[in-house]
């Protein structure tokens, strides 16, 4: 991924040093520009996803299009923040990456499309009216430090309110992680209760204590920081399966598998180049990599999950509401942030 910025961005100030250079001799040679994509190549794509999943995928976008692709890259709710301030001038095509829960939230930034492929997708992670397309299933899991902590020592959401972990759980302030939202209001579905009770008292637990990115819940765990945390089934696997010290568990009183994906910014610049890259990451080809090379759930109906995951019907479920997600999101977070900052009710 570097080298190839950089080789890009190279050509790019070459091209601007030269036709400098060109300007201030009074000469003209347009040909110096000719490494600089035309604008109906290009693709801007903001992205919460990790370098480590959106670079394959857009490296063979490029390869296969020849669109040129630039990237920026944040925290979920960091990018539609950004997106609702360039509102009036987009300078975005996609959003690619975040919940559903959390695109839908901002649903005004984005425009309807039905993608190629539309009804051979997972029914139950469409979104009716296009406002979002499907890239991956995701269920959120909970995690432990398999040196510290025992087998069954964890079991559920409910566990977390024990004294046992307050100010030892690795949590990502959910304003920042899209995925630590879910996570939140998969804990308040799962748990059940007045919300602002939950809130209340799982700030409590925390004591205080929430992680800037949600790969820092991955990290303090496995280096036993903090002896359990919330995190995705998919980085939790990865992590485990490069030998690091945390075992994941699927809750027993059950738990959310949210898909996150891509959208397309209303008003985008290279609206057409945008909709080939929805496409694309719903194509069979992409979502053939998903488990092998991601440990992702495919959302394609004709895709065949292998022996590697635990099927979906296996892991207890809560009903995860996506409309009401996307509806509180900003109720959650303004809640969250009085709890946590030590807010009390009067």
């Amino acid at each position: 991924m570097k080298g190839h910025k950089a080789v890009k961005i190279l050509c790019l100030l070459l091209a601007v040093i030269i036709a400098a250079t060109s300007c201030g001799t009074g000469t003209s040679d347009t040909s110096v520009l000719q490494y600089a994509p035309k604008e109906e190549d290009r693709l801007v794509v903001y992205t919460s996803h990790k370098e480590e999943v959106y670079w394959p995928i857009i490296k063979e976008f490029e390869e296969r299009t020849g669109i040129w692709v630039e990237v920026v890259s944040g925290g979920t709710n960091e990018l539609l923040t950004r997106l609702v301030e360039e509102k009036d001038v987009p300078q975005a095509d996609v959003m690619f990456g975040g919940g559903v829960d959390s695109l839908a939230a901002y649903g005004d930034c984005f425009a309807p499309y039905f993608c190629r492929d539309w009804v051979l997708l997972d029914y139950t992670m469409r979104s009716i009216d296009g406002l979002w397309t499907p890239f991956s299933a995701l269920p959120v899991v909970l995690i432990y430090n398999t040196k510290l902590v025992s087998p069954g020592q964890l079991t559920c959401w409910e566990d977390l309110f024990s004294p046992a972990w307050q100010g030892r759980i690795a949590f990502c302030d959910p304003s920042v992680s899209g995925s630590s939202f879910t996570g939140l209001v998969t804990l308040l579905q799962a748990v059940g209760g007045a919300p602002d009770e939950v809130l209340q008292a799982f700030a409590v637990s925390l004591d205080g204590r929430q992680l800037e990115t949600s790969g820092e819940v991955l990290d303090s765990v496995a280096e036993g920081t903090d002896l359990v945390g919330i995190t995705l089934e998919e980085t939790a696997l990865k992590r485990a399966a490069a030998g690091a010290e945390i075992a994941l568990v699927y809750p027993s009183d059950g738990t959310s598998c949210v898909p996150d994906g891509g959208a397309l910014v209303k008003g985008a610049p290279h609206e057409k180049n945008a909709q080939r890259f929805l496409d694309f990451i719903a194509s069979t080809d992409v979502q053939q990599r998903m488990e092998s090379e991601f440990s992702r759930r495919p959302i394609r109906q004709t895709q065949t999950q292998t022996a590697d995951l635990l099927p979906l019907t296996d892991i207890p479920s809560v009903n995860y509401d996506i409309s009401w997600a996307s509806e509180n999101h900003n109720k959650v977070l303004m809640s969250w942030a009085f709890y946590f900052g030590g807010g009390e009710e009067t």
